[in-house]
């Protein structure tokens, strides 16, 4: 029991790392909705005849709308760059940096407190790099493939 608790008390700095990769996913910026409202029923709250503040208010109203309107697109772009992904040779040569530091770690002492948890995440992320690359490598295989056939280019 005493190495399950080891291990544990090891892949501590693996877990923290994942755990502050995780929380900088969740972060948000501001909710432009909730602002947009809010500044809406302040403007609904202002006496009409105080027209300067309106005029300044409907200012930064219509400015947030634009800011939400560039975030949507700028969103969708990210979103459409990203399910087009199919490959480069940078997965490649990820894997091959992967590869090399998982043999250089082989080689590390292995009595270090975090040896095994480091290891068995290299692994894993040489396990997912190869799949990167191999996807990669059977779409390059596939275009070259047809444009010998004088096929029209697959996407």
């Amino acid at each position: 029991m005493v190495g399950l608790g080891q291990i544990a008390l090891n892949s501590a700095p693996i877990v923290g790392g994942a755990l502050l990769a995780t929380a900088a996913g969740q972060f948000r910026g501001p909710d432009y909705r909730d602002l947009i409202r809010q500044d809406m029923d302040l403007l609904d709250r202002l006496s009409p005849e105080d027209t300067k503040r309106r005029a300044e208010l409907q200012r930064t109203i219509e400015g947030r709308i634009d800011d939400l309107v560039d975030s949507a697109d700028r969103t969708r772009a990210l979103r459409r760059a990203a399910l087009s992904y199919q490959g480069n040779w940078r997965d490649g040569v990820l894997l091959l940096c992967a590869a090399l530091f998982t043999i250089v770690w082989w080689n590390v002492n292995h009595s270090r407190d975090n040896w095994l948890p480091t290891f068995v995440l290299l692994i894993l992320l040489c396990i997912v790099t190869g799949a990167y690359a191999f996807r990669g490598a059977l779409h390059f295989g596939r275009s070259v493939l047809h444009r010998r056939r004088g096929d029209p280019e697959v996407g």
